[in-house]
Formats: C-alpha cells, structure tokens, sequence
C-alpha cells in the first residue's frame, strides 16, 4: 500500500497565496518522504489544473493527480487537451482523477444541469479516450456530439504527441456509477470508505470488469483518511465530526447528497438521515454531535501507533492500494513527521503480505 497526500479542498483559504506556498512546499517535503502521489482537489475555491502545474515544476518522481476535474466544469476535449498537457509537463506522472461533482456546484456554480451524471460521465470519459489515442475525434452521444450537427466543424485530432495510456481514475459512490468505474477506469477515488464494508464499493467494481470481460490487475484503489498518533484521541475525535457533520449535510442538496447516500448503505442509516436533517434546518451544532464515535474510528487512522497500525492493516487488508494520508498536526513538521511514520509502516505493511486484489 503506498502513500497519498491531498491538497486543497472546498473551502479556500482567505490567507490566499501564503495557503497555497505552503500546500507546495509541503508536497515538496513528502516527495522527500517517499510519499507516492498528491492529489489536488476542485470543488468551488482553487481550480485543479494551476496548482498541478506548479507540481510539475517542483517535483521530480511523485505522480500528480486531479481530484477531481469535474466533468460539468470542462468540454471533454479541452480536459484531454489539459490532461494531456499535464502529462507532457510532468513526465508522464499525470493522473486525470474526473467526476459529476453534485447538483449544487454544477447548476449553482456553473449554470449546467446535473442531469443524466452516468451517461455524461461514461460519454466524457469515452471522449477523452479518443483524443488522447491522437485519433480525429468523432462522437455522437446523447450529451455529447463532435462534430456540432449542422455546424462548419470537422473531426480534429488533439495536436499533442499520443498518450493513449494516460491513466483514468473515477471519483464514484453510487453502485451504477461504480459498475461504470470497472468498466471504463484506470483506477477508483473512494470516499465515505470504511474497510470493514469495502465490498459496498468493490464489489460492483468488480461487476462492472466482469461484464466487459475485463480483469482487475494493476487497477488502483485510492481512499483518503485523517491520521492522528495519540494516546489521548478525544481532541481528534471531536475535530473529525466537524468536517463529517458537513460531509453528510453540507455536501450536496438535502435530496441529492451522494456522500449521505453512501454511508446510509455501510451502515450508518439513521445518524446518516438526523445529520443531514439537522443541517439543512440550521442546526449545524446538534448535526455535529450526532456524529457517532464510531462513524470517526471506521473512517480514520486515530489513536495511538498501535491503534494506527492495525487500522492501517484493514485497509491494505481491505484492498487499498493508495491511501490518501491527512495528518493532523498544529504545525508543518508535525505534520510531516506523522507523515514519516506512515509511510514507514505501510513499507513495512506491504513487505509482510500483499494487498488484497480489487478483482
């Protein structure tokens, strides 16, 4: 199991480019580490692609992921031309993570509709397939069509060298969405994972490899987790039910809130259905504390090393090849030197026994 940071998230930070020196910087010193991957995230502050390319510039052997361009926000064309722009400028470690985001960003933010995210997911994903082949694009789906109809244009290549293995990662929840990410990607970017349930995700992953006859080898399996090495967890514990307060009532409309949807199926139906109702009544406080203890512990690495180890050995357990590590720490370096430990341990992990396979 390697190791993963993030970088960025939805909300932007009013200290601006001091915020954004510092989140390079850090993945400068994790390189250092040994750390495999960083992943930059796009909701409704930073934009994916700018810091990306300031990665390229700055680092040497970690891959460089989106996480995630959102399909509603990009023509499929111009996110191949932009991936394959990342690519070139980084030395082919560019993975393009892509994703539906949800109805609020897409309609509030970009003024499209959220209609249809499966068919336009599979078209998007199909497209930029196509124009990283160096093939003349031609597509004629129900969201999408190249040439326009009745226009002047004509099929183009994308004029950039070839890079037809350009990984694809899928950012799903939803079990015809994960089916979809067996089909057609490179690998998987989980969220609301909790390892004891990892079949909720893999298994119609799995379904959706089988009906294209497609074997599971060497495809990526990424989720993400704050860690905290403690002995007195109770401070960690409550600062995570913030932000899980927020996953399951924030992120999303009260009617269409995949990351709610998502831990009603592992198993946390009614505390999933109270959060959601108390924050979209403005009780943002009582949302907070209905969070479960054990919601925090599922879904993080919290406790003290051995605590932290055996949560570790779950998920690799689990079959999660990168895991995405969110260190809590007041400082830079305390953050780093827990980063230094898990890294440690997922090598010494993945030299006892290998991961379980997605397939």
């Amino acid at each position: 199991m390697k190791v993963a940071i993030d970088f960025g998230g939805a909300g932007t930070d009013t200290r601006g480019g001091a915020v954004l020196e510092e989140s390079l910087s850090f993945a400068v010193e994790a390189e250092k580490l040994g750390v495999d991957s960083v992943w930059v995230a796009e909701a409704w502050g930073m934009d994916c692609v700018t810091p990306l390319a300031m990665l390229a510039a700055r680092t040497k052997t970690m891959r460089l992921g989106s996480h995630i361009m959102q399909i509603s926000a990009r023509r499929p064309s111009m996110a191949a031309m932009t991936a394959m722009t990342l690519s070139m400028a980084s030395g082919g470690r560019f993975i393009l993570g892509l994703g539906v985001s949800g109805p609020q960003v897409v309609e509030g933010l970009h003024g499209v509709p959220f209609a249809h995210p499966y068919e336009r997911l599979r078209e998007y994903v199909e497209i930029v397939r196509i124009a990283c082949s160096g093939e003349k694009i031609r597509y004629d789906g129900q969201s999408y069509q190249l040439p326009l109809p009745g226009g002047e244009g004509k099929p183009l290549r994308v004029a950039l060298p070839p890079d037809p293995k350009l990984p694809i990662y899928l950012a799903t929840l939803g079990p015809k969405s994960l089916e979809l990410t067996g089909e057609l990607a490179d690998g998987w970017l989980g969220t609301s994972f909790i390892p004891e349930a990892a079949d909720v995700y893999l298994d119609p992953i799995r379904r959706g490899a089988a009906r294209v006859g497609r074997r599971l080898e060497g495809f990526e399996v990424h989720v993400s987790a704050p860690v905290g090495i403690t002995s007195d967890p109770a401070k960690l514990v409550a600062s995570r039910k913030g932000s899980l307060a927020f996953q399951l009532g924030g992120m999303g409309s009260p009617k269409t809130n995949f990351y709610n949807q998502a831990f009603r199926r592992v198993g946390f139906e009614a505390p999933a259905a109270d959060i959601q109702r108390l924050w979209s009544e403005g009780r943002r406080e009582e949302a907070v504390a209905r969070v479960p203890d054990d919601m925090v512990f599922k879904t993080s690495l919290i406790g003290d090393e051995a605590a932290v180890r055996e949560r570790l050995r779950a998920y690799h357990a689990a079959g999660v090849t990168l895991l995405g590590v969110q260190p809590f720490g007041r400082t830079r370096d305390e953050k780093l030197e827990i980063l230094g430990r898990i890294v440690g341990m997922c090598r010494e992990l993945s030299a006892e026994a290998p991961a379980a396979p997605a397939a």
